[in-house]
């Protein structure tokens, strides 16, 4: 079992910035693929970023990438989400999960671990 939990969120204004957290515990960290996902009112949760293990490689949607950034540090268990230049748009609830190391890419039904999620508003 692996638990995350999210943090970060909160109301900010078109343009801005906000880093999302998420901060794991239970099985070794460093042996899953991290992604992160968001769900906006009326709409089906969807992919924003993953990031490999090893931190070796990251994919993005078309919709976030150049603004998104997603990190991780094996040494605190945690995973960033970095959101520039954030638009109304982006305002969701995001979730991090995560999958299997074998496993990376942007499919929500290979993640196996989900955190509650944190909302994030962006005010035009």
């Amino acid at each position: 079992q692996v638990q995350l939990v999210e943090s970060g969120g909160g109301l900010v204004q078109a343009g801005g910035s906000l880093r999302l957290s998420c901060a794991a515990s239970g099985r070794t960290f460093s042996g899953y693929t991290m992604g992160w996902f968001r769900q906006a009112p009326g709409k089906e949760r969807e992919f924003v970023a993953f990031i490999s293990s090893n931190g070796g490689r990251t994919d993005y949607a078309d919709s976030v990438k150049g603004r998104f950034i997603i990190f991780r540090d094996n040494a605190k268990n945690t995973v960033y989400l970095q959101m520039n230049s954030l638009n109304s748009e982006d305002t969701a609830v995001y979730y991090c999960a995560a999958a299997p190391s074998y496993y990376s890419g942007r499919s929500k039904n290979q993640y196996d671990y989900w955190g509650q999620g944190t909302p994030v508003t962006v005010s035009s």
